[in-house]
């Protein structure tokens, strides 16, 4: 069809960790998928391959981007390109460990650093008998030296130490790159894996144990992007976990102005976060001051301060909470902590049932598939008048179940949402007091409940685990009509 259906797999060091959803009949795929990993703190590399699912037989890798944890952590603000993918041969991908030890003895001038090249296990085969011819290749300081080659064997055994001299005033980014190969002696040696180490590191503290072999880290350059780019978001966040008590006095002086409403409201701590949070930061800010509160069990108040002091600076209520601010950013990740399972309560029986049943809906003639639309759906002669007609038919069925479920699900609402609600409704009314303004404290709910929960999850019920897919074109045309 000149299309593909493609999916990403998502690795670290060789260990599957993360399937994304398949997006059908598309070569520009859009996944907009989010993964939290906890990883192990030795981590080494993490790979992403796309694939193309096919009905029958096996899936057909398209490429791959490697990201070592050296590249990830060099961008302390995360990594975020455009990655050309790197071909993958099934029978070429690097796999097993490698021995080492590495150390700078205290005494002697020059300074040396030895490198222990003790064993490898469980390399990739490159020759025809099923083994390989292994040796390694050592790199540090602008030298190279070489371990002998085993021959025929996956579980190489070297016992060597190889020497070098360290320069005073080395670099502190240096490193020492250790590649295994496989000998041939007719044409180019094959790559079996590398692992890198920083010379700081190093000298300051000996490294001993088994390590993961990595592949060549992907370039944007590399392969010209003849396979194609993938776009790729991420961000490596080491976080040490203390006891409770430490905590304690940076939540007293978050609480602050919540538990003591008494002093200056420019100067406490919510302010001023409000104040140095930019547009990008905001929303890990206020998922975080929500968690907060809510262990606190201030989650409510925290949104009324919020939401007052934003109510202070409004003076036209047509744009009251339409900017993404700390207050609009808070409430939005409060619903979705608090709210998903109500969310899914309501939205899920009729989301479930557009995915289901397909249903060709358009009402924009430019993009009516006439010819189309008849094998699909329809009887007899066709007209844009005809198309439009059933789908505005389609559509307004689907909403009136969608407000109906909304509607009747009062009962169903968390108590904590409705209290929220409840009190931004009050403080709007002590904002906005004329008659003119009558309508402001219900525009001022339906913005939150219906622009930044309900509709949202009716155009991406994947990203909100309404649905385990993205939706198939059409689908995704409903969906996008019906949250409009």
């Amino acid at each position: 069809s000149g299309s593909s259906d493609p999916y990403c797999v998502v690795k670290v060091d060789n260990e599957v960790v993360a399937r994304t959803a398949t997006v059908w009949k598309s070569l520009d795929p859009f996944w907009g998928e989010e993964y939290t990993l906890r990883l192990s703190h030795g981590f080494r590399s993490l790979t992403v391959y796309v694939l193309d699912e096919d009905t029958i037989g096996q899936d057909d890798i398209i490429g791959k981007v490697s990201l070592s944890r050296q590249q990830i952590s060099a961008e302390p603000r995360g990594v975020d390109s455009w990655l050309s993918l790197a071909p993958v041969d099934p029978d070429k991908e690097v796999q097993g460990e490698i021995h080492l030890e590495l150390w700078v003895p205290e005494q002697g001038h020059p300074r040396v650093l030895r490198c222990h090249l003790i064993e490898a296990r469980d390399l990739a085969p490159r020759d025809l008998s099923g083994t390989s011819d292994p040796f390694a290749r050592v790199s540090c300081c602008g030298h190279t030296l070489e371990t002998a080659v085993i021959k025929k064997t996956r579980f190489p055994h070297w016992d060597e130490v190889l020497e070098f001299e360290l320069a005073e005033g080395e670099p502190g980014e240096a490193v020492l790159s250790v590649e295994v190969w496989d000998w041939d002696i007719v044409g180019k040696n094959d790559f079996l894996g590398r692992v890198e180490f920083p010379l700081d590191t190093i000298r300051t503290d000996p490294t001993k144990g088994w390590f993961q072999l990595l592949p060549f880290p992907s370039t944007t350059e590399e392969h010209g992007g003849q396979l194609g780019a993938l776009r790729l978001v991420v961000r490596l966040v080491e976080d040490r976990v203390l006891p409770p008590p430490y905590y304690q006095p940076l939540i007293q002086l978050l609480t602050e102005p919540i538990l003591c409403p008494g002093q200056p409201p420019a100067g406490t701590a919510l302010a001023v976060l409000e104040e140095v949070t930019s547009g990008e930061s905001r929303q890990d800010v206020a998922t975080k001051l929500v968690k907060i509160f809510l262990g606190q069990g201030l989650a409510v108040p925290l949104l009324d301060y919020l939401t007052t002091r934003e109510l202070a600076r409004t003076t036209d209520p047509n744009t009251l909470f339409r900017s993404n601010s700390l207050a609009s950013k808070s409430v939005e990740q409060f619903m979705k902590v608090v709210g998903l399972p109500y969310l899914h309560d309501v939205l899920k029986p009729v989301v479930n049932r557009i995915f289901e049943e397909k249903k060709y809906v358009e009402l924009d003639p430019g993009k009516m598939e006439l010819s189309r639309s008849r094998r699909i759906s329809f009887k007899g002669s066709l007209s844009e008048a005809r198309v439009r007609e059933s789908s505005l038919e389609l559509l307004k069925g689907y909403l009136g179940d969608i407000v109906d479920a909304i509607v009747g699900s009062v009962e169903k609402c968390p108590l904590i949402m409705r209290v929220a609600f409840k009190q931004l409704r009050r403080r709007v009314e002590e904002r906005f007091p004329s008659a003119q303004h009558e309508e402001v404290r219900y525009f001022s709910i339906s913005g939150f409940l219906f622009l930044r929960f309900f509709a949202p999850a009716i155009l991406t019920p994947k990203l909100f685990s309404l649905r385990e897919q993205h939706a198939d074109t059409r689908t995704g045309r409903t969906l996008l009509l019906l949250a409009k």
